[in-house]
């Protein structure tokens, strides 16, 4: 192999490492959430909607980024999570943080210039949320962690409307709700798949310390919670009767 080909691999293989600490599927929900929200909240430019979705898919990634680097001893442990590029020591733990920080300061300061304050403010709320109150703090402590620790992923929905409107009200609140009570029973689900992992790894997910059991019970109550608070835009008169019917 030539030392250009050589380079060449190397460059792909750092670029694909710093790609995945963004977290990328996570991401694609996030922006979808984002792109529905800014077309219910009104007629946002092409122009709009992509520099919204930018700004959140650099917050959203600097903070997976900086997870990447906190939770590196708890991926190890785990086999979904081992070969991250952190994990693996491939990429360091400052580099990971450095980068995780940067791309969080350039999502402030690109929605702030280019969509508004009060989006920015929001972005960076998500962004200190799951950094410091989920990863840093709820993850390890309570099997509670992705009940409270999922409000920052709810966060997009009011980003796009504060970018569309400029402002809140309660219809942004309500559909922040919708995907607040809708991470639980979704994260669990999956959880229930890998709580082996989540076993050896220390982590107190909900199958860890409570049972499959009463996981797929609480599964079900969220379940039936999410259905009551998906009405709450349609009982306000935000929404019409094709919102109860989907």
């Amino acid at each position: 192999m030539s030392s250009y080909a050589r380079t060449a691999s190397l460059a792909g293989s750092v670029i694909s490492d710093y790609l995945e600490m963004t977290k990328p599927k996570v991401q694609s929900l996030l922006i979808f959430t984002t792109v529905t929200t800014m077309y219910v909240a009104g007629d946002p430019s092409i122009g709009l909607v992509l520099l919204t979705c930018l700004g959140g898919a650099l917050s959203a990634g600097g903070a997976g980024a900086i997870n990447h680097a906190l939770d590196r001893d708890i991926d190890r442990m785990m086999k979904r999570t081992a070969d991250r590029p952190v994990a693996s020591g491939r990429v360091s733990v400052a580099a990971a943080i450095v980068f995780g920080v940067l791309l969080g300061c350039a999502s402030f300061a690109l929605l702030s210039l280019t969509v508004n304050p009060l989006a920015a403010v929001l972005a960076m709320s998500g962004f200190l949320g799951y950094v410091l109150v989920y990863t840093m703090w709820l993850k390890r402590t309570t099997p509670q962690n992705i009940v409270i620790g999922g409000a920052a992923g709810a966060v997009p929905p009011l980003v796009a409307w504060a970018a569309v409107t400029g402002g809140l009200d309660g219809t942004p609140v309500y559909l922040f709700a919708i995907v607040f009570f809708w991470t639980p029973p979704h994260f669990w689900s999956l959880s229930l798949l890998m709580k082996d992992d989540y076993a050896r790894a220390g982590v107190p997910m909900l199958p860890v310390v409570r049972g499959e059991a009463e996981t797929r019970r609480q599964i079900l109550l969220y379940a039936v919670l999410l259905y009551a608070v998906s009405q709450l835009p349609l009982c306000a008169g935000a929404f019409g009767a094709t919102d109860l019917v989907c």
